[in-house]
């Protein structure tokens, strides 16, 4: 498989694109404007506590007061559980929200989950720090291995040799995938080098200001090279001078085997359009993806869940209807895998497939999602098909999907999706005039309204609106507005 990373710089946004032999695969967008906050901490403070929802709000200096659950409070260091060191015996009671923070207290806290909608950020006081192949865990001595290394020996070799190198330090590790196969001078740099940033950011906790900062995530470009780049990216393409020599500084410093991959773009042709990019972006935005077979998915993002159901459209097949289903679902499978991938779409997600009467067919259909979905960084959960061939899945969501990172609700439908036609309209104006003509003494009424609901008042309610004339002894003239919106209309009185 070949993979190569695009980063485009532009003054206020900065954009990276994932390409999977020639199609994208992911895009991540960061505008100067509007930087997202995970993985940043703050010293904050408990504006209320809720004992109800067993949680807090805390201030931390952004527009919207951030969550903090009590499962995400570390909790103070109790007697290890009652029956002695061994932890045997009866566990502690879990805590209240109460018994944890207190409206008025200052508090370290790190975000786990942007502010989404009309939610505020999602907080939590168990700290972490990233690194190339490591996360660090202040506030823990659990030694964990990423699950997506499977050998068993493998695992084992990385936990003993992060466990020497930590030696007594009271803080834990998580080892990430990217560790896989990695020497013991490579991890024994992330480990010093997560020791120095911790003791910082210690430094920072102890001069802050309730609502200040006291350790930032890194910026997109250094960020997405952390998290991404591996043995299998053939290119990182920059096409920013600046921004190169700073994401070069970067690779040198903590990949350094990998820093040939990394180059300038200085083509005349932007970068997104090296591989339709830019198009694929515009395509993801749209509700209708289409299959090659002719088949298409109708990809609806909600509040509650997002919503993929699978239609044939053209396609005949070649044998019978059901081998013709069993083909389109398998390419649904794989497309709708590709593009939560690319739209960022999170929570939770039912997909819609074609019904299917063999259950090796709804197997192997299952299968081919659940291996499509291995190659997504975001962690997803895949449950059983449904008797009425529905999919249940979740994938983890901590910022916001392209399309509302992209795009706002439609000012004419607010959001809807959907117009009330011009005859909706017209009989909403006919029973405004009415209202009107009841409450108020007027000779005439003028009516401002879309030019395509004026014209068919005119043309097809033409009948309609002497009736109403006459009902309401009243002169009626029509005025269309080029501004307005379909649903938009004003009566007035003259």
């Amino acid at each position: 498989m070949s993979e190569e990373i695009l980063i485009n710089v532009t003054p206020r946004e900065t954009r990276v694109a994932v390409v999977e032999n020639g199609m994208l695969q992911e895009v991540h967008v960061e505008r100067a404007l509007k930087r997202g906050y995970v993985g940043n901490i703050y010293k904050g403070r408990v504006s209320r506590v809720m004992p109800g929802m067993q949680a807090a709000f805390v201030e931390i200096g952004l527009e919207r007061a951030a969550f903090l659950h009590a499962s995400d409070i570390v909790r103070p260091a109790l007697a290890v559980a009652e029956g002695g060191e061994n932890g045997h015996g009866p566990m502690p009671p879990t805590p209240t929200i109460g018994e944890l923070v207190r409206e008025g207290q200052e508090i370290v806290v790190q975000v786990v989950k942007d502010p989404i909608g009309s939610k505020g950020a999602r907080l939590s006081t168990y700290l972490s720090i990233p690194s190339r192949y490591l996360v660090l865990l202040p506030h823990a001595r659990a030694l964990g291995v990423s699950a997506r290394i499977e050998d068993e020996a493998e695992r084992q070799r990385l936990k003993d040799t992060i466990a020497r190198l930590a030696g007594e330090v009271a803080t834990g590790y998580i080892v990430r995938t990217n560790a896989e196969g990695q020497a013991e001078p490579a991890l024994a740099f992330d480990v010093t080098y997560l020791g120095k940033v911790w003791r910082v950011v210690q430094e920072n906790m102890t001069r802050a200001a309730v609502g200040e900062r006291v350790y930032e995530e890194l910026a997109l470009p250094q960020r997405a090279l952390r998290d991404l780049l591996h043995d299998g990216i053939e290119k990182v393409r920059v096409d920013s001078r600046e921004t190169f020599e700073k994401v070069q500084r970067f690779v040198l410093k903590f990949m350094p085997e990998l820093a040939e991959r990394i180059e300038h773009y200085p083509g005349e042709r932007p970068i997104f359009d090296l591989y339709g990019a830019e198009d694929e972006i515009q395509r993801a935005l749209t509700k209708q993806v289409p299959l090659k077979s002719g088949g298409y998915l109708v990809i609806d993002q909600t509040e509650a869940m997002t919503t993929i159901d699978v239609n044939t459209g053209g396609y005949l097949g070649t044998r019978n209807l059901e081998e013709t289903v069993f083909r389109t679902n398998l390419e649904a499978a794989q497309s709708a895998a590709r593009q939560l991938r690319l739209r960022n779409l999170g929570g939770i997600i039912i997909i819609d497939f074609i019904d299917m009467l063999d259950p090796e067919h709804q197997r192997q259909v299952l299968r081919t999602l659940e291996k499509a979905l291995a190659h997504d960084h975001a962690r997803t959960t895949v449950y059983a098909m449904s008797p009425l061939g529905l999919v249940e899945m979740t994938r983890k969501r901590t910022t916001e999907s392209l399309e509302r990172q992209l795009c706002e609700p439609c000012p004419a439908c607010g959001g809807r999706g959907t117009l009330k036609t011009a005859e909706t309209v017209t009989y909403e104006i006919f029973r405004e005039i009415t209202r009107a003509v009841r409450q108020f003494d007027t000779e005439k009424l003028l009516v401002l309204a879309a030019p395509k609901v004026v014209q068919r008042i005119l043309e097809e309610e033409s009948g309609a609106v002497a009736e109403l004339e006459e009902f309401v002894g009243k002169t009626i003239r029509f005025q269309p507005e080029e501004h307005y919106s379909q649903e938009q209309f004003d009566v007035v009185l003259l």
